[in-house]
Order: structure tokens, then C-alpha cells, then sequence
């Protein structure tokens, strides 16, 4: 190539500069064929010794694989994709999806302290004899000499941190109680999320709140055709349901909750997950406003892993500089631009929803077995390319352990 004058090759020189870094930074992927994924599937389940599976990719905005793998219990019954599996942890997702609508509706404010929302003050409710009670949500009461308990608004919730264990009956005393400022730091918690579901199920009918949220799921479940979903039993799962192997590769029979709670009840199949998804990442069913509230970074993560509760801070230096807590999801920022996840987790069920926002491209994973969690950076790797997902984060040394 020639130049008519230095500053031609200046220029030209600059161009090529400012494309390399791009596409260093921001490389395109390709992703593999449906054959590639199945033979790196299989390759994943012989490795962790997973006896189900069952994965969704999604492109642009659009389910362009779906499929199941394995068996769905100690029987030996196919894992199908319509295979009733538990949602786990992914019900938070969803959950959050829901609160964004309250708020484009008006009903909720992110940053309205929630016993604004409620008829009475919060530490009113929920005596420890009021089991009725205490099978959704919290024992309120135990906060009344604690004033923190004014501070607490959905967006804490939504971040992890409104200062609560996982959950209040994991205290030693089983006795409920706010273990920092609420709003300063990132503690996994879905009592959080239980304190927001009460509010929304038992808040003002003067200002649209008294929702019933199995009513408000359902509808969007049937919108998107999700005809095997529901955040509580149905007898017709037990059809084609999956039970579920621990760690030891013990099978654990498949559970049938009764109750809606927001932290964990969900039931679904891959078929109709990959479905949420796709619209989660188009942002179907909420204003721009809310979908960009949802994924943009909220609160500082500073820890070195997810577990345990409130574990201290690494140094500033080496703090994960891109790692926040959104709305529901965790966000990241990797080689492919900015992402959000979410895992659900349990003694025989590993979960994992990966999405990256510039290409809207996901990676759904469903598994009744505890142990392919293990197997999951690389499955993610192998389909989405480097996305810098924080799995380290996420799991530690636990991953694929009950």
C-alpha cells in the first residue's frame, strides 16, 4: 500500500489502531452448531458425571436452540424439553421482571422506604405464632428495636441489601434481625425479596398494591405461551417431572411447593424458559426506563465470593472492578460488553442464565443434577465465547456440590 503524504499515513495508521482495539475488546463470536452443543453437552455430563440436562440459546432476541439430555429420574424417563424442572434461585429473575412492571404501573417506587407501602407499621406483622404467616414471609416483629427497618425500600431488595440473612430461619435464634445499614453493601439475601413480595401481596389497595403474585406471573406465563410454568405446584407437572441427584449422586424426589415465594418457588421447563428470557432481553412487557433499570449497575459487589453472608471486602485492589448488583440479576462487563446473570442453586439443582446485551445473545441452563454446575464456565465459554461471566464469584470452590 502507498501514501501520497505522511499525514495520509497517519490517518490510515490511526484507522487500523481504532479497529484493532475494537474487535480486540468487542470481538464478534460465532456460535457453534446444534451438533457442536450437543457433542460439547455430552462431553460436560460424562465429565461431571450429570445425569440431566437441558440447555436454550438464544440469539438477538430470538430462542434459536432448544434441547434436553439425560434422564429425569432414578427411573430412567427421558429428559425432554416440556420435563417440569425447578427453577431454583431464577425465580428471583423473574420475580424482578415483575416488580419493574409494578413500578412502570405506578404502584411501587424504587426508592419509597416499603413500610410506606404497607396499612400499618412493618413491625406490626408477623408475630413468630402466626405460622400462616411465617410459611410466606418474615416475622416483622422481631425488628422493633431496631429502627433500620424504616430504611429498607424495593431497590435494597432488588440488590441484596437490606442487611438480612438468606433467610430468617437460618439464625441461630431464628429470630429476624438487619446485620448492616441496609442499602451499603451486597449479602445475598432472598428474605429481601420475601420482605418486597409481602409488601406487594399485603400493601395499600389505595395505591394498586394487595397484587397476588402467582396472578400476576401466571398472566405473563400465558403471554409468552410458558404452559408449564407456574411459581407453585400444579398436579398436571407430575406428568413429566424431574427429581433430582445431589452431589454423591443420590436421587432426591422433586418437591411439590404449595406456596409462592418469591426467593425460590418456581417450576418451568426449558421450552418455556428460554421464552422469559428472550423477551427479558428483548424487553418485552417493560418501559426502556425499566428494562435499563433492571441491568444497569446498582450497588459495588466487594466481596470475594457470593457465599457466605457477609463475608468482608477484598481490598479495593483487588475488587472485581465491573461486578454490581442490578435488579434481581448480577452485571458484568467483559470482551463482549456489558452482561447480566443468574444462577439458581440447591442440593440436586444447578441453574444458570447468561445473557450479553449488545447481541442479546443467551445461554439458558437447566440441570436436575447438582453436579453439572461444574461444567457450566466452560458450556458457557464454549457457546457465548469469552464473556468474563463471574462464576468464580458466583461459586468459589462449591460449584457442583450440595
Amino acid at each position: 500500500m502507498t501514501f501520497k503524504n505522511i499525514n495520509e499515513a497517519l490517518f490510515i495508521a490511526a484507522l487500523l489502531f481504532i479497529s484493532e482495539s475494537v474487535f480486540a475488546r468487542d470481538p464478534i463470536h460465532t456460535l457453534p452448531t446444534a451438533s457442536a452443543i450437543d457433542a460439547q453437552v455430552k462431553q460436560v455430563m460424562a465429565r461431571t458425571h450429570a445425569n440431566g440436562l437441558a440447555i436454550a440459546v438464544i440469539d438477538h432476541g430470538a430462542v434459536g436452540y432448544v434441547q434436553a439430555y439425560g434422564i429425569r429420574n432414578a427411573k430412567q424417563e427421558p429428559l425432554t424439553v416440556d420435563t417440569v424442572m425447578y427453577g431454583a434461585s431464577l425465580t428471583k429473575m423473574v420475580f424482578s421482571y415483575h416488580v419493574m412492571q409494578l413500578i412502570d404501573l405506578g404502584k411501587l417506587k424504587l426508592d419509597t422506604p416499603i413500610t410506606d407501602d404497607l396499612e400499618k407499621p412493618l413491625i406490626e406483622y408477623g408475630p413468630h405464632t402466626d405460622e400462616a404467616f411465617l410459611g410466606k414471609y418474615g416475622p416483622y416483629t422481631d425488628l422493633a428495636n431496631d429502627p433500620r427497618w424504616r430504611q429498607i425500600t424495593p431497590r435494597m431488595s432488588l440488590t441484596h441489601s437490606t442487611g438480612f440473612a438468606n433467610f430468617w430461619f437460618i439464625e441461630p435464634d431464628q429470630r429476624l434481625r438487619i446485620h448492616f445499614d441496609p442499602g451499603t453493601r451486597f449479602s445475598y439475601s432472598g428474605e429481601g425479596l420475601s420482605l418486597l413480595q409481602f409488601a406487594i401481596e399485603k400493601g395499600k389497595t389505595s395505591q394498586g398494591l394487595g397484587v397476588d403474585m402467582d396472578i400476576l406471573t401466571t398472566s405473563t406465563f400465558t403471554r409468552l405461551g410458558m404452559t408449564r410454568t407456574r411459581l407453585m405446584w400444579r398436579p398436571d407437572f407430575a406428568t413429566n417431572l424431574a427429581d433430582g441427584w445431589n452431589d454423591q449422586g443420590k436421587p432426591v424426589e422433586h418437591d411439590s411447593r404449595s406456596k409462592v415465594r418469591v426467593a425460590g418457588s418456581m417450576d418451568t421447563t426449558i421450552s418455556d424458559l428460554s421464552k422469559f428470557v428472550a423477551a427479558l432481553v428483548r424487553g418485552d412487557g417493560l418501559s426502556k426506563a425499566s428494562r435499563t433499570e433492571m441491568t444497569k449497575p446498582q450497588l459495588k459487589i466487594t466481596t470475594a465470593h457470593q457465599f457466605p453472608n457477609f463475608a468482608p471486602s477484598l481490598p479495593e485492589s483487588e475488587q472485581r472492578k465491573d461486578l454490581y448488583a442490578g435488579l434481581g440479576v448480577v452485571v458484568f462487563d467483559g470482551p463482549q460488553g456489558h452482561g447480566f446473570f443468574k444462577g439458581g442453586h440447591d442440593e440436586q439443582t444447578a441453574n444458570t442464565v447468561v445473557c450479553l446485551e449488545k447481541t442479546q445473545r443467551c445461554v439458558v441452563i437447566l440441570s436436575n443434577d447438582v453436579r453439572a454446575e461444574a461444567g457450566f464456565p466452560d458450556l458457557v465459554k464454549f457457546i457465548l465465547g469469552d464473556t468474563a461471566v463471574p462464576y468464580d464469584w458466583e461459586y468459589g470452590d462449591r460449584a457442583g456440590k450440595s
